[in-house]
Protein backbone atom coordinates (compact mmCIF):
# COMPACT_ATOMS: atom_id res chain seq x y z
CA UNK A 1 0.00 0.00 0.00
CA UNK A 2 1.31 3.66 -0.76
CA UNK A 3 1.63 5.99 1.95
CA UNK A 4 -0.86 9.32 2.09
CA UNK A 5 0.94 11.49 0.23
CA UNK A 6 2.49 9.03 -2.32
CA UNK A 7 -1.18 7.87 -2.76
CA UNK A 8 -2.30 11.56 -3.32
CA UNK A 9 0.43 11.70 -5.94
CA UNK A 10 -0.04 8.50 -7.87
CA UNK A 11 -3.94 9.37 -7.97
CA UNK A 12 -3.37 12.65 -9.73
CA UNK A 13 -1.15 10.32 -12.19
CA UNK A 14 -3.77 8.20 -12.47
CA UNK A 15 -6.28 10.95 -13.59
CA UNK A 16 -3.87 12.76 -15.74
CA UNK A 17 -4.39 11.88 -19.26
CA UNK A 18 -0.88 11.88 -20.27
CA UNK A 19 0.69 9.77 -17.11
CA UNK A 20 -2.73 7.31 -16.90
CA UNK A 21 -1.17 4.55 -18.72
CA UNK A 22 1.92 4.36 -17.26
CA UNK A 23 0.14 4.77 -13.78
CA UNK A 24 -2.38 2.10 -14.45
CA UNK A 25 0.44 -0.70 -15.35
CA UNK A 26 1.95 0.64 -12.09
CA UNK A 27 -1.61 0.18 -10.10
CA UNK A 28 -1.82 -3.62 -11.84
CA UNK A 29 0.99 -4.63 -10.50
CA UNK A 30 0.81 -3.22 -6.87
CA UNK A 31 -2.76 -4.74 -6.22
CA UNK A 32 -3.09 -7.62 -9.20
CA UNK A 33 -2.15 -10.34 -6.83
CA UNK A 34 -4.03 -9.25 -3.82
CA UNK A 35 -7.38 -8.42 -6.20
CA UNK A 36 -6.91 -11.55 -7.21
CA UNK A 37 -6.98 -13.46 -3.89
CA UNK A 38 -9.53 -11.24 -2.21
CA UNK A 39 -12.08 -11.92 -5.21
CA UNK A 40 -10.85 -15.77 -5.23
CA UNK A 41 -12.05 -16.19 -1.74
CA UNK A 42 -15.12 -14.82 -3.02
CA UNK A 43 -16.17 -16.47 -6.16
CA UNK A 44 -13.55 -19.96 -5.34
CA UNK A 45 -12.74 -20.63 -9.11
CA UNK A 46 -9.67 -19.47 -10.89
CA UNK A 47 -11.51 -18.70 -14.01
CA UNK A 48 -13.87 -16.73 -12.95
CA UNK A 49 -11.33 -15.15 -10.06
CA UNK A 50 -9.43 -14.14 -13.57
CA UNK A 51 -12.85 -12.93 -14.78
CA UNK A 52 -13.97 -11.14 -12.24
CA UNK A 53 -10.29 -9.17 -11.79
CA UNK A 54 -10.30 -8.14 -15.13
CA UNK A 55 -13.86 -6.48 -14.83
CA UNK A 56 -12.44 -4.81 -11.80
CA UNK A 57 -9.63 -3.69 -13.12
CA UNK A 58 -11.77 -2.03 -16.25
CA UNK A 59 -13.74 -0.91 -13.56
CA UNK A 60 -11.10 0.68 -12.01
CA UNK A 61 -9.65 2.00 -15.11
CA UNK A 62 -13.08 3.63 -16.60
CA UNK A 63 -13.72 5.31 -12.80
CA UNK A 64 -10.65 6.52 -11.73
CA UNK A 65 -11.14 10.23 -12.68
CA UNK A 66 -14.49 9.70 -10.41
CA UNK A 67 -12.15 8.74 -7.43
CA UNK A 68 -12.43 11.66 -4.63
CA UNK A 69 -10.06 10.55 -2.18
CA UNK A 70 -12.47 10.16 0.61
CA UNK A 71 -11.54 6.36 1.11
CA UNK A 72 -7.72 5.27 0.54
CA UNK A 73 -7.28 3.78 -3.06
CA UNK A 74 -7.14 -0.03 -2.40
CA UNK A 75 -10.61 0.37 -0.04
CA UNK A 76 -12.01 1.42 -3.28
CA UNK A 77 -10.39 -0.97 -5.47
CA UNK A 78 -11.66 -4.03 -2.71
CA UNK A 79 -15.23 -2.31 -3.17
CA UNK A 80 -15.64 -2.67 -6.39
CA UNK A 81 -14.02 -6.45 -6.73
CA UNK A 82 -16.14 -7.08 -3.66
CA UNK A 83 -19.43 -5.90 -5.92
CA UNK A 84 -17.94 -7.30 -8.96
CA UNK A 85 -17.64 -10.77 -7.33
CA UNK A 86 -21.01 -10.50 -5.59
CA UNK A 87 -22.59 -9.38 -9.17
CA UNK A 88 -20.73 -12.57 -11.10
CA UNK A 89 -22.43 -15.51 -8.12
CA UNK A 90 -26.03 -13.73 -8.87
CA UNK A 91 -25.39 -13.44 -12.61
CA UNK A 92 -24.59 -17.34 -12.27
CA UNK A 93 -26.93 -18.39 -10.27
CA UNK A 94 -29.81 -16.16 -11.82
CA UNK A 95 -28.27 -18.20 -15.39
CA UNK A 96 -28.30 -21.61 -13.37
CA UNK A 97 -31.79 -20.65 -12.14
CA UNK A 98 -30.50 -21.95 -8.53
CA UNK A 99 -30.54 -20.48 -5.37
CA UNK A 100 -27.69 -19.03 -2.54
CA UNK A 101 -27.69 -22.69 -1.23
CA UNK A 102 -27.41 -24.11 -4.43
CA UNK A 103 -25.13 -21.87 -5.58
CA UNK A 104 -22.69 -22.05 -2.82
CA UNK A 105 -22.71 -26.10 -3.86
CA UNK A 106 -22.20 -25.18 -6.79
CA UNK A 107 -19.24 -23.03 -6.41
CA UNK A 108 -17.57 -25.94 -4.08
CA UNK A 109 -17.99 -28.69 -6.56
CA UNK A 110 -16.49 -26.21 -9.39
CA UNK A 111 -13.51 -25.69 -6.71
CA UNK A 112 -13.20 -29.69 -5.92
CA UNK A 113 -13.03 -30.11 -9.86
CA UNK A 114 -10.39 -26.96 -10.09
CA UNK A 115 -7.18 -27.74 -11.48
CA UNK A 116 -5.23 -24.42 -9.46
CA UNK A 117 -6.71 -25.57 -6.35
CA UNK A 118 -4.00 -26.31 -4.88
CA UNK A 119 -5.45 -26.96 -0.96
CA UNK A 120 -5.45 -30.66 0.85
CA UNK A 121 -8.36 -32.02 1.93
CA UNK A 122 -8.33 -29.93 4.88
CA UNK A 123 -8.55 -26.65 2.92
CA UNK A 124 -11.22 -27.89 1.09
CA UNK A 125 -13.57 -28.45 4.73
CA UNK A 126 -12.40 -25.06 5.52
CA UNK A 127 -13.81 -23.78 1.76
CA UNK A 128 -16.99 -25.79 2.39
CA UNK A 129 -17.84 -24.58 6.27
CA UNK A 130 -17.19 -21.04 5.34
CA UNK A 131 -19.28 -21.75 2.52
CA UNK A 132 -22.42 -22.11 4.59
CA UNK A 133 -22.18 -18.99 6.26
CA UNK A 134 -24.29 -15.96 5.14
CA UNK A 135 -22.37 -14.31 2.41
CA UNK A 136 -21.60 -11.50 4.77
CA UNK A 137 -19.99 -13.18 7.04
CA UNK A 138 -18.00 -15.20 4.43
CA UNK A 139 -17.06 -11.61 3.18
CA UNK A 140 -15.78 -10.72 6.62
CA UNK A 141 -13.90 -14.31 7.70
CA UNK A 142 -12.21 -14.59 4.08
CA UNK A 143 -10.88 -10.81 4.55
CA UNK A 144 -9.56 -11.36 8.08
CA UNK A 145 -8.69 -14.74 8.19
CA UNK A 146 -7.13 -15.39 4.84
CA UNK A 147 -5.40 -11.52 4.06
CA UNK A 148 -5.60 -10.19 7.72
CA UNK A 149 -7.19 -6.95 6.48
CA UNK A 150 -7.67 -4.70 9.55
CA UNK A 151 -11.31 -4.07 11.37
CA UNK A 152 -10.65 -0.37 10.13
CA UNK A 153 -10.09 -0.72 6.18
CA UNK A 154 -12.27 -3.50 5.79
CA UNK A 155 -15.18 -0.72 7.30
CA UNK A 156 -14.43 1.57 4.74
CA UNK A 157 -14.71 -1.44 2.07
CA UNK A 158 -17.48 -2.62 3.08
CA UNK A 159 -19.10 0.41 4.33
CA UNK A 160 -20.01 -1.39 7.99
CA UNK A 161 -19.25 -0.29 11.54
CA UNK A 162 -15.77 -2.04 12.79
CA UNK A 163 -17.92 -3.47 15.72
CA UNK A 164 -20.65 -5.25 13.49
CA UNK A 165 -17.83 -6.86 11.60
CA UNK A 166 -15.88 -8.15 14.94
CA UNK A 167 -18.93 -9.44 15.61
CA UNK A 168 -19.71 -11.05 12.37
CA UNK A 169 -16.41 -12.27 12.18
CA UNK A 170 -16.52 -13.91 15.85
CA UNK A 171 -19.61 -15.49 15.05
CA UNK A 172 -18.16 -16.72 11.28
CA UNK A 173 -15.44 -18.32 13.26
CA UNK A 174 -17.71 -20.20 15.91
CA UNK A 175 -19.90 -21.38 13.15
CA UNK A 176 -16.54 -22.64 11.01
CA UNK A 177 -15.50 -24.05 14.39
CA UNK A 178 -18.22 -26.48 15.42
CA UNK A 179 -18.72 -27.37 11.59
CA UNK A 180 -15.11 -28.65 11.76
CA UNK A 181 -15.34 -30.11 14.84
CA UNK A 182 -18.26 -32.19 14.18
CA UNK A 183 -16.97 -34.17 11.43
Amino acid sequence: MLALDNEQNFIQRLQTSTTKEAAFRELLSLYKERLYWHIRHIVKSHDDADDVLQNTFIKVYKNISKFKGDSKLYSWMYRIATNESITHINKNAKRLNIGNVETQEHMMNNLKADVYFEGDEIQYKLQKAIATLPAKQQLVFNMKYFQDIKYKDMSEILETSEGALKASYHIAVKKIEAILTSD
